[in-house]
């Protein structure tokens, strides 16, 4: 979401509206709390109308300033006087600047440039320096910023000069406030600063920090943006309710925003909406506003959010403020985005746009770009000029000893004269005028004699820039001479690793076909050598129930065959027979069951059965099981069982459903065991496909363990088994693994 701002930035940061102070030159301190009261007679004298608007002058930035301007208002209308028309134009200007009311301003504005006609004196000229800051300012506040910069840099022509200092640096502070909001914030800090080389008013530094602060804010440094403010504040915190306090507390509220800190950011916000509408500073009232609705915005209360906005909408167009108006409805849109209520937004959408356009004409103008590459490159010849005449003053003691002692001379008497204007400069300008117009002539001999310097030295620059030009071409060919046999040598090893590397990576290839080929031999190997045990395991149980098991109960048959009841010691030797045939069956029953099982926990030997067919095929298996303790201890026949049934479940999915992926779980929970079998393979339709071999094995041995199955399979979606076996047996005997 974007949010209200002179510059407008992106999303959050560059959405939350940082207040810009603009000079009206007419900062000039307190004075007393007295009104201003023009006596009903005729004002006769120009003295007398003087006077007034003098003290209607010093009243403006205070809690009277109404009173400054209902006093020039009067005098306007009622002086015959050309010089005190241009004061109360100037006044009345001024008033309309600081509260922001652009139309009003530009109307003052030109009215003095149309009085001022084109008298050349020096207080002509000052006069106009304030009309054009009075314009330029206005056309800030309609947001036309290439027209405001354009009369803000005339301005700054005319102070320089006339070398009105302190004018001269509020109007470098004005246009920095324009290079802000068009988001260049290192040229503004940087004229900021030179601003600070001004100590002669201490309120205007403090503004300048909060210029400095807002330019810091905008580049991210949001702590040293709020020590700067809050520094400020307690400066001006005496100024019973200025514009300087309300954008102070404005801009402070800001920086919470930034830093997420909601509740102190309305704190200040509310308190800069409270007194810039009792002040009636509207632009810094209006960014209040816009601020707090965004804060709503920030925390999802929507409603409240455009309820702030179209109450500021209303506001900025009884102002004719551009720029707060192209924000506004950039809120509404992001807001009514947020709700879901696209219409509304598109509306708020074309609207901005409209706007915007109309703004792009209105600031159609090349003059701005040529004054500003001349504000520039005053501002570099003013920073050099001090090297220039000390370089000039080097050069000239070699070529002439004798003009450079008489140069030297004169740049002391520049000096000299210098001081003497700064002392006299209240007394008398115009003479302070004229010494400034001598040491421009001046001036332009040492820079003339400066340039002739610099073309000889330029011309031994250039034969100079020629030799090593020479030089360095005689480097390049040989360099060019030797790097054709290295590229030469680089391409035929190049050529070489790369046969290399194909060779290898025929013969990695070579290499794996072998090594398949020898996994695959093992593997037959190994399924022919276990197929020839269970022969011989079978053999071996043959001769054990025929020599073992056969005999004994031949025997029992005969004696039982031989006994009475009365031959007691006859029966209890059929009775130890028996018990003997009871024993070996029990060892062989033992016997047959595989020794893995005996020697491994249950879980990992199924989870081993699985890696192994995964790793042995293109099969994607997944295992697992719960509570893996409780399964291990399950009695070794139901895990015989139980394996038995997973690997038929298992050759079903591979030799008929052909899938591509099977998966296991296993639960015990509850004392019942349940088996979980899936695959992905083509499937079958349960009512009509009769069992095969395979399943019927597998309920003939769930018969033996107490165990149901359930199946669920369609065509092409693959199978589905639940198996569950109520009847368990455990063992306390933990297999321990086998480390050796």
């Amino acid at each position: 979401m974007k949010l209200v701002n002179y510059h407008i930035l992106s999303y959050l940061k560059n959405s939350i509206t940082l207040v810009l102070l603009l000079f009206s030159l007419s900062i000039l301190g307190q004075i007393d709390g007295r009104n201003i009261s023009i006596s009903k007679k005729r004002l006769n004298s120009y003295s007398d109308e003087r006077k007034y608007l003098d003290e209607a002058y010093k009243l403006l930035g205070t809690e009277k300033e109404i009173d400054a301007y209902n006093t020039s208002h009067r005098l306007l209308k009622k002086t015959r006087h050309k010089k005190n028309k241009i004061y109360a134009n100037i006044i009345i200007g001024i008033y309309h600047n600081d509260r922001n009311l652009a139309d009003s301003a530009l109307f003052y504005g030109k009215n003095i440039i149309k009085l001022l006609g084109k008298q050349k004196d020096s207080l002509s000229m000052l006069n106009l320096s304030s009309a054009y800051n009075i314009i330029a300012n206005a056309y800030g506040d309609k947001s036309l910023l290439e027209e405001s910069k354009k009369w803000q840099l005339k301005g700054i022509e005319i102070a320089r000069k006339y070398n009105s200092k302190e004018i001269y640096y509020r109007k470098i502070h004005n246009l920095a406030s324009i290079y802000i909001r068009l988001k260049n914030y290192d040229y503004a800090i940087e004229l900021l600063e030179s601003c600070l080389e001004f100590k002669k008013n201490e309120k205007f530094t403090f503004t300048v920090y909060i210029s400095l602060a807002t330019a810091y804010s905008y580049s991210n440094n949001y702590e040293l943006a709020l020590s700067y403010l809050k520094k400020t504040l307690e400066y001006f915190k005496n100024d019973n309710g200025s514009r300087n306090q309300v954008v102070i507390l404005q801009n402070i509220g800001a920086q919470y925003h930034l830093l997420k800190n909601y509740k102190e950011a309305l704190a200040y916000y509310n308190k800069a909406l409270i007194l810039g509408k009792k002040k009636k500073y509207h632009r810094p009232t209006l960014d209040a506003m816009n601020n707090i609705g965004l804060v709503f915005q920030d925390k999802g209360k929507y409603e409240e959010a455009k309820k702030a906005y179209q109450e500021s909408l209303l506001f900025s167009e009884e102002l004719g403020f551009l720029d707060k108006q192209i924000t506004i409805y950039n809120h509404l849109e992001e807001t009514s985005k947020a709700q879901e209520n696209y219409k509304d937004a598109y509306l708020f959408y074309k609207k901005k746009n409209k706007i915007k356009d109309s703004v792009r004409e209105l600031q159609k103008d090349s003059e701005v770009r040529e004054l500003e590459v001349k504000f520039n490159t005053l501002q570099k010849e003013k920073e050099i000029k001090f090297l220039q005449v000390e370089n000039t003053n080097r050069s000239l003691e070699l070529a002439n000893r004798e003009e450079a002692i008489r140069n030297l001379k004169l740049e002391q008497e520049i000096e000299k004269k210098e001081n003497e204007i700064v002392r006299k400069e209240n007394e008398n300008k115009l003479l302070s005028f004229q010494n400034e117009t001598e040491k421009t002539l001046k001036d332009n001999i040492i820079l003339k004699k400066n340039q002739e310097l610099n073309d000889a030295q330029l011309k031994i620059q250039q034969d100079e820039t020629a030799k090593q030009k020479v030089f360095k071409n005689i480097i390049l060919y040989s360099f060019l001479i030797l790097l054709v046999p290295v590229i030469g040598l680089l391409v035929t090893y190049y050529q070489k690793i790369r046969v290399q590397s194909e060779l290898n990576q025929k013969q990695k290839e070579i290499n794996e076909t072998k090594i398949s080929s020898l996994l695959k031999d093992q593997e037959l190997k190994v399924i022919k050598a276990s197929v020839e045990g269970q022969d011989k395991e079978r053999k071996r149980i043959a001769q054990e129930l025929h020599d073992s098991i056969g005999g004994n109960l031949a025997a029992i048959k005969l004696q039982l065959n031989n006994s009475d009841q009365k031959n007691q010691s006859t029966l209890k030797a059929v009775n130890t027979q028996i018990d003997d045939t009871y024993e070996l069956v029990r060892d062989l029953s033992h016997n047959l069951i595989p020794k893995k099982f005996s020697k491994n926990n249950f879980s990992d030997v199924l989870e081993e059965y699985f890696s192994n067919i995964g790793g042995a095929s293109n099969l994607k298996t997944g295992f697992s099981v719960y509570p893996r303790r409780r399964v291990d201890l399950l009695e070794e026949t139901l895990q015989v069982e139980t394996f038995k049934i997973i690997q038929e479940l298992v050759t079903n999915s591979i030799k008929h459903a052909k899938a591509s992926s099977i998966s296991l779980q296993i639960n015990l929970l509850d004392n019942e065991l349940n088996i979980l079998f899936e695959d992905d393979g083509v499937g079958f339709d349960v009512n009509k496909n009769t069992e095969g071999i395979g399943f019927r094995n597998i309920r003939s041995r769930l018969d033996k363990i107490d165990g149901t199955i359930d199946i669920d399979s369609r065509i092409k979606r693959g199978t589905i088994i639940n198996i569950a076996i109520t009847s368990l047996t455990t063992t306390t005997d933990e297999v321990q693994p086998n480390y050796s």
